[in-house]
């Protein structure tokens, strides 16, 4: 299971892209509403999500947390306190943790980051603490992903895709959607 967390503010692109990525590759992923059933983007695009932080299983196992920019949506997933124990129990279970765009400094200010090689959004540098940055539009360092702005979304989601289910998977969707970067 992946849990997709959407808050109202969210980057459209780097959300749904990285989605519906993640089902053409069929993983079981979930849309969790921090703002309610319905997260609104930060371009005014309503999105419904498959359940809300309340109705978060926090017992159930899961292989990956992934979190969108965009402002104010990526502010809004740090205050979430189910975002906060959720991204506690990945680092202490080692699974996958994933942002792009803005929200790497939710990790940054977590300590996820440290020791690690990590993007984001130019701006944001300062508030990545402990990881070292790099110019790229995406970064794996072990468990950590992350991703620079909406126009790295295709990369961030084929990087996703090929952590979650390797080399193959990922080359075979990047060529099903004419992807040829």
């Amino acid at each position: 299971m992946v849990y997709l967390f959407l808050a109202d503010g969210f980057e459209e692109i780097e959300a749904l892209c990285a989605l519906d990525f993640l089902r053409r590759a069929g993983v079981c992923v979930k849309t969790v509403g921090v703002s309610g059933k319905t997260a609104n983007g930060s371009h005014n695009i309503p999105v419904v999500c498959d359940i809300t932080e309340n109705e978060l299983d926090k017992d159930a196992d899961f292989d990956m947390v992934i979190l969108p920019g965009g402002l104010p949506g990526a502010t809004n997933l740090d205050n979430s306190k189910v975002v906060d124990y959720m991204l506690k129990k990945a680092v202490l279970q080692d699974k996958f943790i994933c942002a792009i765009c803005a929200a790497p400094f939710i990790l940054g200010k977590r300590g996820i980051l440290n020791g690690k090689r990590a993007t984001c959004y130019p701006g944001f540098e300062n508030q990545l603490n402990g990881a070292t940055i790099v110019n790229e539009g995406v970064v794996r360092d072990g468990k950590i992903i992350t991703g620079r702005a909406m126009g790295s979304s295709h990369d961030f989601a084929l990087e996703i895709i090929g952590a979650l289910k390797g080399e193959g998977e990922r080359q075979r969707l990047k060529e099903a959607v004419l992807y040829f970067n």
